[in-house]
């Protein structure tokens, strides 16, 4: 297994967009230790029972015992409420982004950032959100300008320190046409063109998981998300993950770090 993996309980290979496989100061070869942080909502966060399981928390089991895995995705997060809660007030502002009540980062990011405990040269910032971000009410919704802002500001937070940052776009719901399965989420240029101003890698997990789908012959199904293949992949809804999901999708993201070239991927078992 690889290191402890700290989570909220409550809570192929895609195209690398701009800046190349560079590594934090401290390099990666897959021997000094390391650790690998993680921002994102439910589809990522450590599951606390049978389901929902994402697949951060089961990202760990994929690494040496040099990388410890320290998983801060919170279910029903946006990337701001992420960020700033609980800092987000439920009233809109002039340009239609949800108001703040302070500039202060929520204490997830604060101690993600904190220079004793927190990131360091030659550790790894992943990032996924985009699920609730386009809900319409605050405190969730984000514009896209805004998100591609925030996904920059995380991104040089890691590089100021040492860290290799990734964007990840968000995994696709199941959801079918046929016997095919089909595109869900928004945010899914948005991130790919953060990655490209911001010189930061990008896995694209939404179209990851929809090949996944498809090779797993998830569809056609009547909508039942308990029975079959699905069931088996899913929560009882067509988002959240069982754990064999979870892990299967854990394993997408595993294997893009090494078909991207990624400094983290010298980690992978």
């Amino acid at each position: 297994m690889g290191g402890a993996s700290a989570g909220s309980p409550t809570g192929g290979g895609a195209g690398l967009a701009g800046g190349g496989s560079q590594a934090g100061s401290g390099g990666a070869d897959g021997t000094q230790a390391t650790t690998v942080w993680i921002a994102g909502d439910s589809t990522v966060q450590t599951c606390s029972g049978a389901c929902p399981c994402g697949w951060g928390g089961e990202f760990d089991a994929l690494f040496n015992d040099k990388v410890t895995v320290v998983n801060r995705a919170v279910g029903g997060r946006s990337i701001q409420t992420w960020l700033r809660e609980p800092a987000v007030s439920d009233q809109k502002n002039g340009a239609g982004e949800c108001t703040l009540t302070s500039q202060a980062y929520s204490a997830r990011w604060s101690g993600m950032l904190d220079g004793a405990t927190g990131m360091k040269p030659g550790d790894t910032l992943i990032i996924q959100f985009g699920i609730n971000d386009g809900s319409a009410t605050c405190p969730r919704h984000v514009g896209t300008a805004l998100y591609e802002t925030y996904l920059g500001e995380m991104a040089k937070a890691a590089k100021d320190r040492g860290a290799q940052p990734i964007f990840v776009t968000p995994t696709s719901a199941i959801e079918c046409s046929g016997s095919k399965a089909v595109a869900t989420r928004g945010f899914l240029t948005t991130t790919k063109e953060a990655g490209t101003k911001n010189g930061v890698p990008v896995i694209d997990l939404h179209q990851l998981s929809i090949d996944a789908y498809n090779e797993l012959g998830l569809c056609p199904n009547d909508g039942n998300y308990s029975a079959g293949k699905v069931g088996e992949f899913f929560c009882d809804d067509h988002t959240h993950f069982d754990e064999p999901g979870a892990k299967q999708i854990a394993l997408l993201v595993g294997k893009a770090l090494k078909v991207q070239g990624l400094p983290l991927s010298a980690y992978l078992k």
